[in-house]
């Protein structure tokens, strides 16, 4: 079905006429201070009838009036909103960043009776059923939020690998560095700087905050104050990575490569 048919239909079940719904734009529009929010009757009619595309304020304003979720929207208009987070995956990015959560995750809904948790499977063909969790970490209240660890930053090689994205706890914002038994069990944190973030190890000396590379990647240690120069926005409590990019390989890699990680120690 059309989407400009879709909204009309969405328009004609609410009992709402043109006019209705150009006089509730101007309304949301004085409300918001926002003129682009106004939907004019002749537009309207050129997206039901003539498959004129709405802009992205006029499609918030069609989303308001007509109760629907804009998401919905742009999936009639064959945006896959989907598909955001794993298309961006395939893009990458030179520097460390905080990345947008995807709008929804396959879940298992239901195994195989003889799925055995304590054995090693291939999880896919012990999956009977998969679901959408829907709203994936998108709440604003939400205590996670997603980190992209830069194709150049080698801070953390091997444990923490460029390209892999990380989750996010920004509800543990104070630096414990005791209590670890091996390097796998050190928490690691993801820190904003001015000029960017950091994900690794870190150590708090008073007001004074050190990331400690991990060894094999032979990059020098950095320090900043606090919180001036940097800022704690949580701690990781997950990690998914590729092993075997392209920035992943290191023999013959010349230092110039190294990006915004290049500093060695001797």
């Amino acid at each position: 079905m059309l989407p400009g048919l879709r909204l009309r239909q969405s328009r004609e079940r609410l009992g709402l006429t043109y006019r209705d719904v150009e006089r509730a734009s101007f309304e949301l529009a004085a409300r918001r201070g926002r003129p682009e929010l106004i939907l004019h009757i002749s537009r309207l009619a050129d997206i039901e009838n003539r498959g004129v595309i709405p802009g992205l304020h006029k499609l918030y304003t069609l989303a308001v009036v007509y109760h629907l979720s804009p998401l919905e929207i742009f999936r009639w208009y064959d945006v896959p909103i989907e598909d955001c987070f794993p298309d961006g995956g395939a893009f990458h990015a030179p520097h460390t960043h905080i990345a947008a959560p995807p709008v929804s995750l396959k879940t298992p809904l239901r195994f195989d009776p003889a799925f055995d948790p304590k054995r090693t499977e291939l999880l896919s063909r012990m999956v009977e059923q998969w679901g959408n969790l829907e709203g994936v970490l998108t709440n604003g209240d939400s205590r996670h939020r997603y980190g992209y660890i830069g194709s150049s930053d080698r801070r953390m090689v091997p444990l923490l690998r460029p390209g892999s994205v990380v989750l996010v706890d920004v509800s543990v914002r104070r630096i414990q560095d005791d209590n670890w038994a091996n390097e796998y069990d050190r928490p690691m944190y993801f820190v904003e700087l001015r000029d960017g973030y950091r994900c690794g190890w870190f150590h708090q000396d008073g007001m004074r905050l050190l990331m400690q590379p991990h060894p094999l990647s032979r990059c020098v240690p950095e320090v900043w104050r606090l919180p001036e120069e940097a800022e704690v926005v949580g701690r990781v409590v997950g990690v998914v990575t590729r092993l075997t990019e392209p920035w992943n390989i290191l023999p013959g890699e010349a230092p110039a490569a190294r990006g915004d990680s290049n500093r060695k120690a001797p």
